[in-house]
């Protein structure tokens, strides 16, 4: 519990500024998402709209490392595609295609401060199994923030998400958390979304943290691609994703990637 970071009021405010603008460029790019057009072309035109509006993009060079190595992200953004679970590296020769559904994930800084948030995104007519993945990803996505508030555990967060996507027999990833955020791009907490009912650390007022639903059509184990960015459905399955920076109020909790 110790290291989960109480943020100021003041601290609170330059963070919901920095989820502004992340969720401006969220509400931005939707005109650009169709047929035809690159991952790295929407990439470009999202940093070019952060960069306008007195931000800068966390992702840029932002670094990962394991026993093989150590790997800084290339773009602006993540945009993963129909079986991308999260982490996709946008390309120029990746071309959106009728019928694709893709998940867009923005993090700003703001006069070094964060705000992280991702949405869903569908190229056409996409399938009617896309179309009702993306609507239980959505809704366990709110049943999951609806349990912030002051005294309640984090667990029960993902207890909610998993009951939810369980009983229309999808799938919950495991293998990536939403985080504590605002200070840094990631902090603690964890927070797992699927997990056992009522298990510690409990929600205190000033607490920030994203909840992140990544729900598969298929079974939830994942594998990471070549590029070690890339997560992947084991199975091929589709996967779908959404996301918020949250705040604990005094009372309850206050969304902060919103404009």
């Amino acid at each position: 519990m110790s290291k989960i970071i109480i943020k100021t009021p003041e601290q609170i405010e330059w963070i919901r500024k920095a989820g502004k603008l992340t969720a401006m460029t969220l509400d931005m790019i939707g005109a650009y998402v169709r047929a035809g057009v690159s991952t790295l072309e929407l990439d470009n035109i999202m940093n070019t709209f952060i960069l306008s509006n007195g931000g800068v993009s966390a992702c840029i060079d932002y670094k990962w490392a394991n026993k093989w190595g150590k790997w800084g992200y290339p773009r602006c953004t993540c945009i993963s595609l129909n079986d991308v679970i999260c982490h996709g590296i946008p390309r120029a020769d990746e071309i959106l295609k009728e019928w694709d559904i893709l998940n867009i994930d923005v993090t700003t800084i703001v006069d070094g401060y964060f705000g992280d948030a991702s949405r869903m995104y569908t190229v056409g007519n996409v399938s009617e199994k896309a179309k009702d993945l993306i609507t239980v990803t959505k809704k366990a996505w709110e049943i999951g923030i609806a349990e912030v508030r002051p005294g309640n555990f984090f667990g029960n967060i993902g207890y909610a998400i998993s009951q939810y996507v369980e009983s229309r027999w999808y799938s919950v990833v495991r293998d990536y958390t939403g985080h504590g955020v605002g200070l840094e791009f990631h902090e603690e907490p964890y927070v797992y979304h699927k997990a056992a009912k009522n298990t510690w650390p409990k929600m205190q007022p000033g607490m920030i943290f994203t909840i992140e639903p990544m729900i598969n059509l298929g079974k939830y184990a994942s594998k990471l691609d070549k590029d070690n960015w890339t997560a992947k459905t084991k199975d091929g399955s589709l996967s779908a994703q959404f996301e918020h920076t949250i705040l604990v109020t005094e009372k309850w909790h206050e969304i902060l990637t919103v404009v």
